[in-house]
This record gives structure tokens, sequence and C-alpha cells, in this order.
């Protein structure tokens, strides 16, 4: 399958999500990756905003907008940033473009968002879409070398939200509540917010190269392990390839997609053998070999 109809196909999987949401008014959890906003709103009608307690400086790059502008991170240092992925055939991501610009109307001097294209049609048909609607904020092209340092990008729409020192502070992925942004917006700039503000590391979550920091992983079992062999597994948990067709480790692989069936049987059979104490489970270098990539 192209990556155009990976992309499809996910980002219907979390449409559908989104609309089975409303109609419920459950709180399934999205295939691809943590919600960021998965608390919605905590008692007393307030957000429980999440920020990254390690945060990581945003990856260096430098595009061209659609109108020719720069886009390069340096120039939004002071404001909050919202580094939106999205595409022109994304449902939920042409949804929420209003709510983006309603935002970018609403924070002029303290808020930038960018749009970041992953369509593999022409430039050109992206800036007349772009042109068509009037998006208010300035929109690139991300390639695929753009979306690899934002550890790829497997759903859309993605967002990346930055604080006013360039930092990675919150990853979301699909559709988030207008508000939520709104909370979030105010909190980064200063301003006084009606919402619980927690912290988490990211293990993962935001960058998938931060899993190698993870101490457990979805759906999991590591509870009958020793220190040591809960080590010896993540260890071969994030050597191992998952299989599914994701591309990452296996570590990775449970935490951007809890739901994979691939990755869950081959890691708990990785903490299974290690809590036996079978070879399977033991570092590469205990075996006198390299770590075999799948």
């Amino acid at each position: 399958m192209t990556r155009a109809g990976l992309f499809r196909l996910a980002t219907a999987f979390a449409l559908a999500v989104a609309v089975a949401m409303v109609a419920t008014d459950g709180a399934p959890a999205l295939p691809l990756a943590t919600r960021s906003a998965d608390s919605g709103r905590a008692a007393g009608s307030q957000f429980t905003l999440k920020f990254v307690i390690n945060p990581a400086p945003v990856p260096r790059f430098s595009v061209h907008s659609l109108s020719g502008q720069t886009l390069d991170p340096g120039m939004w240092r002071g404001k909050v940033v919202i580094l939106n992925f999205w595409a022109t055939w994304c449902g939920p991501c042409r949804y929420e473009i209003p709510e983006l610009e309603q935002l970018q109307k609403q924070f002029p001097k303290t808020l930038q968002v960018v749009g970041l294209s992953v369509d593999e049609a022409p430039a050109a048909d992206v800036k007349s879409f772009v042109d068509r609607i009037g998006v208010n904020y300035p929109v690139g092209i991300a390639s695929d070398q753009l979306q690899e340092r934002f550890g790829g990008i497997l759903a859309l729409p993605t967002s990346f939200v930055l604080d006013r020192a360039g930092r990675v502070v919150q990853k979301h992925v699909g559709l988030i509540p207008a508000d939520y942004y709104r909370e979030e917006v105010s909190y980064l700039a200063g301003m006084p917010v009606e919402a619980k503000v927690e912290t988490f590391a990211d293990q993962g979550q935001v960058f998938p190269a931060n899993v190698k920091f993870a101490t457990q992983l979805p759906g999991i079992d590591m509870t009958r392990l020793s220190l040591a062999q809960r080590k010896a597994a993540l260890r071969l948990m994030n050597e191992k390839r998952c299989t599914c067709g994701c591309a990452y480790t296996l570590a990775q692989c449970r935490i951007l997609d809890s739901a994979c069936p691939v990755s869950q049987k081959a890691a708990q059979a990785i903490a299974d053998s290690a809590r036996r104490g079978t070879p399977a489970a033991k570092p590469a270098a205990a075996l006198g070999k390299p770590a075999a990539r799948q």
C-alpha cells in the first residue's frame, strides 16, 4: 500500500473513532498513539492539560511556504507554536482548519500556527486548496525527510505543540477540541487558565526514539520480572522490529499503536522468555552475536 493509502486508512479510522466518541460519550484510545487530551474535561468542567516534563528542542528544519516565505522554528522563538501535519484529502484535517484559523486570530502575537502538508499531490494543487479556503497561517510541504525528523507521521492530523523556548511539549494525534488548544496556548503564553496541569515523561509518546526510556509498555505484563530480567526484555523489545508493517521496533509500536496484536504478541513472548530465563530474552551481547534486525 502506498504512503497516501496508509494515511487515508489511518485517518479514516481516527475519524470513525471520533464519531463514536461523540455518539457514545465514551473515550476509546486512538489506534496509533496515546491521545493527548484523553482526560477530556476533569471534574468541574475543567480540562486537564498534559505537558512533557523532559521536552526536547524542536527538530531543525527550514522549508519554503506555499507563498514563498521561509518556515524556520527559529523565527517563532518567543511564541507558542502549533505544527500541524495535515493533507488536503484528510477529512478531519479539513474539519479542524477553521478552528486553527480562529486560534491564530485570537492569539496573533503569542501563537504561530504552521501547516505542514504531507500531500503527494503537486504543491500547486495544495496551494490552490489553501488559497481557496483562505488559510490565515503559513503552509509548507513536509517532505519524507522532514516527517522522519519528527519520528514519522503515522496518522492525520498530527500536531506538535512548542513552548516559547522552542521545545516540543506535547503531541496530538487526531481531532482535539479547539477549547483544549485554547487552554494549552493560554497556559504556555503565561495567561490564566481554567484547567488542571499535569506533566509526564516522554517515553515514546511524543518522539518514538524516547521509548528507550520506558520501563513499562502498554499491554505487556512484566510484573513478575526481576529488574535485570525487565532490562533484558526491554532491550530486546527496543532492538527487534515489529512485523506489522509499521517499520518501528516492538517497543515503539506498543507505544504508538497499543492495539497492534503483532507487537503485543511478540513483546509478551520476550517478556515471558525473560521470566523463564530462556535464551530468547537475553541481550544480544550476552549471546555473543550482534542483534538481528528483522
